[in-house]
C-alpha cells in the first residue's frame, strides 16, 4: 500500500465507524502504542470531517497485559499508565462504545491484551477493532470489524506499516524470509 491506498483505506474505516454506530455518539477511538495511536489519530480527523464534531481519542500501552512476555506477572498498573491522553486524565470505558484501532492484525494476541486492559478500567458498552492490514493466522478468535486492506501471508512474511509520523512515509509491505521486498 501507498500513500494513496492508506488514505483511502483510513477515510473507508472513518465512514463504516460512523454508520455502524449511528454517528459518534458516546464512541471513543484508542489506539494501541505505537503506529495504532497514529491511525486512530487519523481516523479520529476523517470522522470529524465527515461528522462536524471530534471523536474522543485516547492512547493505550499494552506493555503489562501481554501474555508473551519472559516473567509475565498479572500485575495491574495504574490506569492513567496505561490508557492516556494528553493531559494524563483518568479514563473510563463504562458505557463507551470503544474503537481499538492497530496497525496489523495477526494472531491476535495484541487484541487480547488490549481487551485485558480495558476491562480494568471499566466495562464498555462494546468494543470494536479497526486494523490498516489483517493479515490472517489468527491464534485467538478475535475478528475486527474494520479492515484496510486484507493482506493473505505466509507466517515466514512479516508485515512493515511505515507511517510518516515516525518512519517519515507512508506505505504497507511485505517483508519475505529472507528480508526481500
Amino acid at each position: 500500500m501507498d500513500e494513496t491506498a492508506i488514505r483511502r483505506a483510513l477515510t473507508r474505516i472513518a465512514h463504516e465507524i460512523v454508520e455502524k454506530n449511528k454517528g459518534i455518539d458516546n464512541c471513543v477511538l484508542i489506539g494501541i502504542r505505537t503506529r495504532g495511536i497514529y491511525l486512530a489519530r487519523r481516523i479520529a480527523d476523517r470522522i470529524q470531517d465527515i461528522e462536524g464534531k471530534p471523536v474522543e481519542v485516547r492512547e493505550l500501552d499494552i506493555t503489562s497485559y501481554r501474555d508473551d512476555r519472559k516473567a509475565f506477572v498479572d500485575t495491574r498498573v495504574e490506569l492513567a499508565a496505561v490508557i492516556g491522553d494528553l493531559n494524563g486524565e483518568p479514563f473510563s470505558a463504562h458505557d463507551k462504545k470503544v474503537i481499538l484501532c492497530d496497525d496489523v492484525l495477526f494472531t491476535g494476541r495484541t487484541i487480547r491484551a488490549a481487551m485485558d486492559a480495558l476491562m480494568d478500567c471499566g466495562r464498555p458498552e462494546s468494543i470494536q477493532l479497526a486494523v490498516l492490514v489483517d493479515r490472517g493466522h489468527r491464534e485467538l478468535p478475535i475478528r475486527p470489524d474494520y479492515v484496510g486492506k486484507n493482506v493473505p501471508t505466509s507466517k515466514q512474511e512479516q508485515i512493515d506499516v511505515s507511517l510518516t509520523e515516525i518512519d517519515l512515509k507512508d506505505q504497507v509491505m511485505i517483508i519475505h524470509q529472507r528480508g526481500q521486498v
